[in-house]
């Protein structure tokens, strides 16, 4: 901390950028604020108490400019996640081209674009999937650091930025300038840079159902979770309805916004405006879904139930008494407590817990946490497709509900569908990266297939996360054992090098 900046003067200075610019920092960063701050002050040569209170007022003046080159983060290279981009080719560009009648005009917003790599990748893209020349393709690229815009509107790159693009493509779009690449001046016209404050609501920016397809990566995990919301609404907004939205790979928009419908095709998660030509009917994600029939317990071949067990056997010493249910879930209603039916699961009373929970209100039909708890009772007695259909009935609701992707990933492991269970698992810890469970079946899965470093990522991960897994999920979702038990399993997984 600078001396001539006091920890109260840190505090105001970072709230004052959490409201004007969006950006959030952690206790570890107030250092970096201070030599932020201090130079600012110096530049400016204005009191501090004076200058914080002014930037709540100049949300869109030169300092905040000024702020934002030294705050935010401009490296990037081009096609970053390619898979986000086939996705784009194959799926969003040829849905979004099908709405559309007159005008057959394409709009495209990269939303924190820095130094345009994303936005050039677009067009690109762009000028791949739509060869007829009937069609226009507009692309806006915005950023709130004008230094990064200035270098993204010369179209000078770098071998480095392009170092996962195809060599055909660039030999297409680039030709050498010195020890440069300047991309093709055609691809150039195609995308407009300009200064912008994605946490302002700047109407010309926002406009209603303005795009087709919105990039916003790696933009909202550093924003306050307000000011997420709040750029998550404006995107709703001026997305055409069955439009789509492309976040960073570690974002999500569970316990954002449910106007969009989420997908998963090309090995990556998107997601799709609701209100589009099949109406708001949850789609199909990508995840394969064969015909559910019945099938004994024993049909699961290495399932996860008897998986657990030969496992505990060989570190039963490490086995202590389960976990009570400390965290029961809250009442659907003042007159009903579902809280007794997770004590019955407690104690493996499944049918009781069901017939607990099946005398309640009609309103505790559609509550989620009921349903969750509905389908976790059913599968933990064997009723695969019923727990499934609870599922379903979760999903229409909860679109985005990580528990629900996690019970049909068990479902389908019950059934033999390997793939629709990993598929369902890798939803389940994107939904909700604190999810231990999906991460240690993701494992076992791994571990069957002979993928011994797959099994050996996804067991260390689940077995950090276990540690500060919440107790009541556990209850839900451990299969019986408690969070000793389970952690044992992952490192005995992990020290037999994920072959046990």
């Amino acid at each position: 901390m600078n001396p001539q900046t006091s920890r109260h003067d840190l505090e105001e200075f970072r709230s004052a950028i959490a409201q004007t610019i969006g950006l959030q920092f952690d206790d570890a960063k107030l250092g970096f604020l201070g030599e932020v701050l201090q130079r600012r002050l110096d530049r400016l040569g204005r009191p501090c108490g004076a200058y914080i209170a002014g930037l709540q007022h100049e949300a869109g003046s030169g300092e905040i400019a000024a702020l934002a080159r030294e705050l935010t983060v401009g490296e990037t290279y081009f096609f970053r996640n390619i898979e986000q981009f086939r996705a784009l080719a194959e799926v969003a560009l040829p849905a979004c081209m099908a709405q559309h009648k007159v005008p057959r005009t394409l709009r495209l917003l990269s939303a924190g674009c820095a130094s345009g790599e994303e936005a050039y990748s677009l067009a690109i893209v762009a000028r791949e999937v739509v060869a007829d020349p009937s069609w226009q393709v507009e692309i806006r690229a915005v950023d709130l650091n004008p230094a990064v815009l200035e270098r993204a509107a010369r179209g000078r790159y770098t071998a480095w930025a392009l170092r996962e693009t195809p060599p055909d493509v660039r030999r297409r779009w680039f030709t050498a300038h010195g020890t440069e690449l300047l991309i093709d001046r055609s691809l150039r016209a195609d995308v407009t840079f300009q200064a912008a404050n994605l946490a302002s609501d700047d109407p010309q920016l926002w406009q209603p159902a303005c795009y087709d397809v919105i990039f916003c990566r790696n933009v909202l995990m550093y924003f306050a979770p307000g000011k997420a919301r709040g750029v998550i609404q404006r995107i709703a907004r001026s997305l055409v309805p069955g439009g789509f939205l492309f976040l960073g790979h570690a974002e999500t928009l569970r316990g954002i916004s449910d106007e969009f419908h989420l997908r998963h095709t090309h090995g990556t998660f998107y997601y799709e405006r609701k209100g589009g030509p099949g109406g708001d009917r949850v789609p199909d994600i990508g995840l394969p879904r064969p015909q559910v029939t019945e099938v004994p317990a024993s049909a699961g071949n290495d399932a996860w139930f008897r998986a657990i067990s030969r496992a505990t056997e060989r570190i039963a010493a490490l086995l202590p008494s389960r976990e009570p249910a400390d965290r029961a879930a809250q009442p659907a209603s003042p007159a009903w407590d579902p809280a007794p039916a997770l004590e019955l699961l407690r104690r493996e009373r499944f049918a009781e817990a069901l017939d607990h929970l099946r005398a309640g209100p009609p309103a505790a039909e559609r509550d989620p946490d009921v349903l969750l708890l509905e389908a976790a009772l059913l599968l933990h007695g064997q009723q695969f497709a019923a727990a499934e259909d609870a599922c379903s009935r979760l999903l229409q609701i909860d679109e985005l509900n990580a528990g629900a992707h996690y019970v049909l990933g068990l479902c389908r492991e019950q059934l033999r569908d390997t793939e629709g269970a990993g598929e369902h698992y890798r939803v389940a810890a994107y939904l909700d990266p604190q999810f231990a469970m999906p991460r240690l079946h993701l494992g076992l899965l791994a571990r069957r297939a002979g993928e011994r470093d797959a099994a050996r990522r996804e067991f260390a991960q689940a077995l950090f996360l276990l540690k500060r897994e919440d107790a009541s999920r556990l209850l839900l979702f451990g299969g019986g054992f408690n969070r000793e038990a389970l952690m044992a399993v992952c490192q005995l997984a992990l020290g037999d090098g994920g072959r046990s």
